[in-house]
């Protein structure tokens, strides 16, 4: 069966791709996995109206009853959330979610996955994946997916639980050029500023447009990485958030949590020890970058009509 007898859009979406208007992917680990309940119901709408308000249309993505579901409603969405047997999705765990007909949240890989197999070539998320500091063997499927799927991908920077310099290592080394937004240095998630630069600075959307036409246009097989700061009155500065990250390490060392647990345990641990204040800045990079994406996305369709035309 090909993917195409898997996938299901929303009517929005389908009239959105239908018309090759802008639209948007956005992940769902972040709701299955990454924020708390009940608060992440909303939280995944005010993704989506941040996309509409910048003039594209989200397609959230997203496994349900046996099929890939690209576009939710509000009742699905609220669904998914709620559903406790929700699978953390990512490449591998696809024809296992299908078969089993389990809820799923997709991570960065599985959503550029299916955005890409789908002709959306704009994914939003929070933060990407990549080398773990407790084990260097730990490489998140996210930076395989980046080295492999033609899309350009918003975020501020990797997670700044990672190993920052090899993640951003690997990137050069499967030839995945990594865009600072109006930045010449790589953020760090909850920070603006990590001491690490960049491939490329570009500073507007339509900037990063062009790029992004241009390189897949040249038939490169890697995404466009698009580093995008959290806004300077949502971080957490780095000297005060990389203590709490250290501690929250070892903690998990200690209590041999790895693979995919890892993530959603360290996280959950910094938003604890920082009193909430990381969950804080996480929820305002998302809506950060899910505002840019849209923008990259509707620049990118312009330009793509104009030679079209």
């Amino acid at each position: 069966m090909p993917l195409s007898d898997f996938v299901v859009f929303s009517p929005e979406d389908s009239r959105v791709r239908n018309q090759s208007g802008p639209l948007v992917a956005l992940e769902t680990t972040v709701v299955t996995h990454g924020l708390p309940y009940p608060e992440t119901i909303q939280f995944a709408l005010d993704m989506e109206s941040a996309v509409r308000h910048a003039g594209a249309t989200p397609a959230t993505i997203a496994l349900m009853d046996g099929k890939i579901r690209v576009g939710l409603s509000e009742a699905e969405l609220a669904r998914l959330a709620g559903d406790e047997a929700s699978m953390k999705v990512s490449h591998r765990d696809l024809a296992t979610a299908l078969i089993k007909r389990a809820s799923g949240g997709t991570t960065v890989a599985a959503t550029t996955f299916i955005a890409n197999k789908v002709g959306i070539k704009v994914c939003a998320t929070g933060g990407i994946g990549g080398v773990h500091k407790e084990s260097p063997f730990d490489v998140s499927t996210d930076l395989h997916a980046l080295a492999d799927t033609g899309i350009v991908v918003v975020c501020a920077g990797a997670k700044a639980i990672l190993d920052l310099p090899s993640t951003l290592e690997y990137l050069e080394t499967m030839g995945v050029p990594v865009i600072g937004f109006k930045t010449d240095e790589f953020p760090a998630f909850y920070s603006r500023e990590s001491g690490l630069k960049v491939s490329l600075r570009l500073d507007t959307p339509q900037a990063i447009a062009e790029f992004a036409n241009t390189h897949i246009s040249l038939g490169l097989r890697s995404a466009v990485v698009v580093a995008n700061p959290i806004p300077e009155t949502d971080a957490v500065p780095r000297a005060e958030i990389e203590p709490v990250i250290a501690k929250a390490s070892k903690e998990a060392l200690d209590k041999h949590i790895h693979g995919q647990a890892l993530t959603p345990f360290l996280l959950e641990r910094v938003s604890e020890l920082t009193g909430h204040k990381s969950m804080r800045a996480n929820l305002a990079l998302l809506l950060n970058n899910a505002r840019l994406a849209a923008q990259i996305a509707s620049a990118m369709a312009t330009h793509k009509n104009r030679r079209e035309i």
